[in-house]
């Protein structure tokens, strides 16, 4: 039988976060149904491509919708999206699009380890300061669009978004909002696009628990249907960013069931879950558990942080991360630095928290 044991890999309880590298999250059995069925037939894949968009466009209140190969996937697609819809005749041309349209505005607090992907379809960013007036200045008629990305990279002193998307509609540029790993809370769906950002992009593998490779690119129809020509199953820069059928009945599956969810009882876990940890570990000798708000990507959820004093436990804390990925069963936890780490249960299934207690009670205890 082929499963995990038989490669010699240990299945991981995810007390870390819905990072890609533990894959992301969990498939509830709705998506797994969906794409069990979907499996089963062969299928128009552009036609099935166009209905499953309309379906959670309206489910999401957005004009338009397209399920992408992952949210990096979509950052791409779009970046493509701001040149084509002005540029038809570029399809030809990526990622060589000097001859249009072809500057991204992006603070530059904001670069980060995925906007490479704005780059690989051919976009040259150029970076501002904080300022409306370093905004204003930067525009011109090179601009193809404005991305902003939403997270950890986010601070006070930054344009406010709605001013950035009012500024830009002066000129008629799209502000695109990579939001990747921004739900909850689920009216992010719609409140970028609703703020006037042309697209919000989304994992769909991360907190929806769709299939790990998918994404969601929202937003304006004429946006969204300039990249369907040369995205798969059509040939051109988005050929190979390739989603089956399986996969878009599965998103479409994901984002029902997110609609349905009793979001604020599974706030309430969270809640719960931290409290468990804290209580357990605050009573053991250098060891300091406490409920921080909001989790690490900025979503309204609590988690646990968990700070050690190395010289009393005689380790430091990347020593424990690691045994706890050495512990059966093996636990993830986050790092953050040599005497600290976190304990994220928006990851955890029901019962596992108390699994996460006890490898806590006894690695530390043994520390």
């Amino acid at each position: 039988m082929t499963n995990y044991q038989s490669l010699g890999i240990r299945p991981v309880i995810n007390a870390y976060a819905t990072v890609t590298k533990f894959g992301g999250s969990l498939m509830p059995p709705e998506v797994l149904s969906a794409m069990s069925q979907a499996a089963g037939s062969f299928v128009d894949l552009a036609q099935l491509q166009r209905r499953v968009g309309e379906r959670i466009a309206e489910l999401t209140r957005n004009e338009a919708a397209y399920v992408t190969s992952g949210a990096a996937a979509g950052v791409m697609l779009s970046a493509a999206a701001s040149v084509l819809v002005k540029h038809p005749e570029a399809a030809k041309n990526f990622p060589h699009i000097a001859a249009f349209k072809h500057e991204a505005i992006v603070h530059r607090s904001h670069r980060n380890t995925y906007d490479f992907a704005v780059q690989q379809a051919g976009l040259k960013f150029i970076e501002i300061e904080p300022s409306v007036s370093a905004l204003r200045a930067a525009i011109n008629e090179r601009t193809a669009c404005i991305f902003w990305f939403q997270g950890a990279m986010n601070s006070p002193n930054d344009i406010p978004l709605a001013e950035m998307i009012a500024i830009a509609a002066e000129r008629d540029i799209p502000v695109i909002v990579d939001a990747a790993a921004q739900l909850p809370p689920v009216e992010n769906l719609w409140r970028f696009t609703e703020m006037g950002a042309a697209i919000a992009l989304f994992s769909g593998g991360k907190d929806l628990r769709g299939p790990q490779p998918t994404g969601l690119m929202l937003g304006r129809k004429d946006l969204i249907d300039s990249i369907r020509p040369i995205s798969n199953p059509n040939h051109g820069l988005g050929r190979p960013l390739k989603v089956g059928k399986e996969e878009m009945l599965g998103l479409l599956a994901a984002v029902e069931r997110y609609l349905r969810l009793d979001h604020a009882a599974r706030a309430q876990y969270c809640e719960e879950a931290v409290a468990l940890f804290c209580a357990a570990l605050n009573p053991l000798p250098g060891v300091c558990a406490e409920r921080v708000f909001p989790n690490e990507a900025g979503q309204p959820l609590p988690w646990c942080l968990v700070t050690i004093d190395p010289a009393a436990l005689d380790r430091s804390a990347d020593d424990i991360v690691t045994a706890f990925l050495a512990h059966e069963p093996a636990i993830a936890v986050s790092p953050l630095d040599e005497t600290q780490f976190h304990l994220n249960p928006m990851t955890l299934n029901p019962g596992e928290e108390v699994v996460v207690r006890d490898a806590c009670l006894n690695l530390l205890a043994k520390a």
